[in-house]
Order: C-alpha cells, then structure tokens, then sequence
C-alpha cells in the first residue's frame, strides 16, 4: 500500500506565483458536476489521472478502460465547453478554472480540444445511448459539445461548507487509518440511506473480511430524484452508534457518480484503494440506474461483480461479492437471498413501496430501517398531501392557460393548506424577463427562470401555477426534472386547435404575426412541439373555464397532492 497518493496542489513560492497570475488568466466558471470532477483529480481521489483526459487518453479509456500508459482507467474524465468558449482558446494556453463563486481554483494547460462523438461515448461507457439513463441523458443533451484536455495545477481546494469534519481527502483519511491502527479497511459505497439490510450486509461484509468498515458515501451528484446528501449524511450520523465506535469509520466521497454500472464499480474500487482501502463491497446492480420505461434494467444483476473480478489484481483491492440481503420473518434475521432455506417466508420493502408509505404516511416496520432513518426520511418526505408541487401549463397564445390558471389558483386557494402562486407568461415576461425577445434562446432561457422560480416554491412546500406558452418540449422536460428532485409536476396540455385561439386574440397578435409583423411567433412562424406526455390534455374550446379548472383539481386529488 501507498503511504501517500499524489496530489496536484502546489505549495510554497509556486502557489504563490499561481495565485497571482490566476486573475490575469482567461477563465472559466464550472459547474458542480465538473466542481466535483476537479476536487478528485486534484486531492489525488482520481489517482493517477494528472487532468482532464486528452484525446488520445480519452479514446483510449473509452475503447480499452485503460490509459495509453497501460493503467486501468473505465470513465474518461473532462471538461466540457461551450463552442463559444473553445473557439477563444489556442493550445498550450492556460486559463483559470473557478467555482460559482468566482474563486480561482486551478489551472488547466489546454493540451487538447476537441468535439467528441458523444454517441460513441455513450455506447462505450454506459453500453447504452437510451435517454431514459440519466448518464446518457446527462451526456448527450447536458454536457457541452467541447472537450478541453490537459494537465492541471491546483491553488485552491474547492470550498464545501457542510459537514466539514466528514470530508477527507484520500491522504487526510489514510492518516486517520493508521492512527487507528488500520491494516485492513473495508469500504462501503451507498447513495441512499442505510436500513437495516445495508447494516446487516456492512456487518458481515466487515466479518468475513476481518477488516475495519468506512462507510463511504457519495455526496456529489447522484441520480436524479435520489434523497439530498443532508437527509442522508444525518442518517448516517443517528445509526453509528449501532456499529462499534472502534472498528468503524464515516467520510463522505464528493464524487459526481454517472451511473454507468460495472464501469463505474471500477472507478468505485480505484478511489477506494487510493483512500487506502483494502476490500470493497460490490453488491447488486451496482451504480446502476434502475429500470427502463419496459421495466428492463440496464444493466444484469451482477454483471458489476463480474466485471470487477476480471480487474480485481488492477484495481488493487479485494472484491467482497454479496447478493440483495432479505429479512426472514420466521427467524427475524437478514441474509442473503442465496442463503434463504427452503420454504422460509421472506418478506422485502421495495424503494418503490417505501415512497409509498412515506407519502401516505403509513407505518414502516422496524425490520426494515432504523427509527432515527424513518424520522430523517419523514422530515424530508412528508406526505404527498404536505409537499409543494407545480401545475404546468402549456399551449398556444389563446389556449386558455391563463384564464384556467387563475380559476385554479382560486380553488387551491379555497383549500388553504399551501401557499399558491401564479408564474404566468406574460407577467414573468414583465417582471423578470423584460430584456428578453422572442428567439428561441431567449425563449428557453425564459422558460428556464419559471422553472427555477418554481423549483424554489415547490422545494419549500409551496404549490406554482405556472402559465406560460412554454413551446419547446426539451425545455420542459428539464424544467420537470428540476422540479420533481423536490416535488410533483403536472404538466397540462391545453389542446386548443389553433383556429380557436386565433378567433379568442384580443390582442390581435395572431394579425400582426400572420401579416409578418410579428417574428417568431408561436404556431405561426415558430414551431409548437405537442408534449410527448402530458398528465392531463384540456381542451377549452368546448369547455368552461370552471370545468377545465375542475377536472385539474380531480387529477391532483387522485394523485394525492390534494384534500378536500
């Protein structure tokens, strides 16, 4: 074992001569995703990676998960630009790269440029080009076109202020090891909460290889719609006191995880052994995103555990395989599904079946989970009838959007249980978008701003109406991803034909567009994309605003957002 793991920070009268020319660089803010990114090449977590991937290393790692220099390498690791940007670079340059904040964090020396085949990439990395995998999806309609590759020189540690005491770089814990006395380090990786399954499955994990338990989390990016880091790193906090205080460890990994499966379980034990590590667990379906829309996983069950056994001896740490851990009710014990004798009465609590009980707040067993993990998952996840959700309307000038909205708002008001509010095209457009026009940048950009504002009201248990024409379909996907990490999104679809709400025009704008006067205006000259799957299509041509208004609010009681 390493007893120090590179880092590429620098120190002395070199971090000094960096930190003054830092501000004198071109330079570029990054996002958390690339933050993350960043954060573990510099601490030395991405170990032996000394940047973000040329090309050459970058082909390489995709077609043979190694580096040109024979390591073992599965993701390719980069930096992601605008055309924009990279069209200002020359090879060779340095620029500064920064967080949101502004703080000058490292220098990249631009060694490579260039606009990757991300659909190669997909098929390489995730054996998948499907959108519904939130890797793909994030690769191919996310990430920016262009590539940089190059080296990097570190002059601030990116700043995270929660949770401090649990954030150790690879050799900060390595230190804490053998303080302790450490030979033997057994790591575990979750993105979830940990219940009594989990528990039972690190135990024996810790058992059977006679070594010391990290419990080592993820609390970068994960899979959308996964519970916050905060909830989860409280959990974790309430249930080490059921471990021994002696053999167990708690640090958090700010890791950006891609979901990809068996690749992405080689980088788990790459960064685990840089930590020191000497075992790691790899159980079902691990990094995996779940199912398709056909209930098709996209990855086998255990396809992670194979593939990491074939570079078990590269990866320099020791594979501890373990099947799905179920409870036995006969004996009150967990074990693996493997180990269940015949005719035993095994019962489980799938994610899918524990949201449900979190949103009609029923009782979950105490076999299942902790009562410390139940009480920080309550807090988080109230019932659905508690939480903050959007109503998203969407349609042509003249659908009706506005005018149902406002019958809507009335009605939720009636209630009272929630704060409402109305985020309306036209008012948004006064208020927080009147520098904007029409094209369809600024269209989406306008978009974007309803949904940020949204996501902040539905994220603090407020219900949004948002009414604008919202025209392009990407747009609103994203603005519905952003907004169900925090609650529910009903997008309704006001299927007014084109003719009615032309003969509706009290502005006479659909006059102005038809005579050319009025440019890129919607269902006219600019295009209109039908949503591809809306929960609820209206149609007000024949229907009263009462009526439309009154089957949206059927739709959100039958949902279970609603009393009354």
């Amino acid at each position: 074992m390493k007893e120090y793991i590179p880092e590429l920070y620098v120190t002395g009268e070199s971090l000094d001569y960096y930190r003054n020319k830092a501000p004198s660089l071109k330079s570029y803010n990054l996002n958390l995703r690339q933050t993350c990114d960043l954060d573990l090449i510099l601490d030395g977590s991405f170990y032996p990676l000394k940047g973000f991937l040329t090309q050459k290393e970058y082909l390489s790692v995709c077609e043979n998960i190694h580096l040109p220099s024979g390591e073992l390498w599965p993701i390719p690791i980069n930096l992601d630009v605008s055309e924009e940007f990279a069209d200002t670079l020359t090879l060779g340059e340095e620029i500064s790269l920064k967080d949101q904040e502004g703080v000058n964090l490292a220098i990249l020396v631009v060694e490579d440029i260039w606009c990757p085949e991300k659909l190669f990439e997909a098929n390489k990395v995730f054996g998948s080009t499907n959108n519904e995998h939130p890797g793909v999806n994030y690769l191919l309609n996310k990430s920016n076109k262009i590539y940089l590759g190059g080296k990097l020189i570190g002059i601030n540690k990116p700043t995270f202020y929660d949770f401090k005491h649990l954030r150790n770089s690879p050799n900060e814990l390595r230190k804490i090891f053998n303080k302790l006395g450490w030979s033997s380090v057994v790591a575990f990786q979750t993105r979830n909460p940990l219940h009594r399954a989990h528990f039972e499955l690190t135990l024996r994990a810790s058992s059977e290889s006679e070594a010391n338990l990290l419990i080592h989390p993820v609390v970068g990016m994960t899979k959308p719609g996964d519970i916050d880091h905060f909830t989860r790193v409280r959990c974790y906090e309430a249930i080490l006191k059921y471990y021994s205080k002696s053999t167990t460890c708690l640090s958090l990994l700010n890791l950006a995880m891609r979901m990809a499966g068996p690749k992405e379980a080689i980088l788990h034990g790459l960064i685990r052994a840089n930590y020191g590590c000497t075992h790691f667990i790899v159980g079902r379906d691990h990094a995996g995103p779940g199912l398709k829309a056909n209930m098709v996983p996209f990855y086998k069950e255990y396809e992670a555990q194979e593939l990491f056994a074939k570079y078990q001896d590269k990866i320099n740490i020791q594979l501890l395989k373990f099947q799905n851990f179920v409870f036995l009710e006969d004996s009150a014990e967990y074990v693996p599904i493997n180990e269940v004798p015949k005719n035993s009465s095994v019962v489980q609590i799938s994610g899918t079946e524990l949201r449900r009980r979190l949103n009609k707040d029923l009782k979950i067993p105490e076999w299942f989970s902790f009562p410390e993990v139940i009480a920080e998952l309550k807090k988080t996840k109230p019932p659905l009838h508690k939480q903050g959700f959007a109503v998203f309307f969407t349609g042509l000038s003249g659908s009706g959007k506005s005018t149902i909205a406002n019958a809507l708002i009335n009605m939720l008001l009636e209630i009272g249980d929630r704060s409402v509010t109305l985020l309306d095209g036209d008012i948004v457009r006064k208020r927080l978008s009147s520098e904007l026009g029409f094209s369809k940048n600024h269209r989406d950009i306008n978009i974007r701003r309803i949904g940020f504002v949204a996501m902040e009201i539905v994220k603090n248990g407020g219900i949004a109406i948002c009414a604008p024409i919202a025209p392009y379909q990407k747009t609103r996907d994203d603005v519905r991803e952003e907004i169900e990490a925090f609650g529910s999104f009903i997008e309704v679809y006001l299927s007014t034909p084109l003719e009615t709400c032309e003969k509706r025009d009290r502005k006479g704008l659909y006059k102005l567009a038809r005579e050319g006067k009025i440019k890129e205006f919607t269902g006219i000259s600019d295009p209109y994309e039908i949503p591809d799957n809306p929960e609820l299509i209206l149609n007000s041509e024949n229907k009263k605003v009462e009526e439309c208004a009154s089957l949206i609010m059927l739709k959100l009681k039958r949902m279970g957002l609603v009393f009354g």
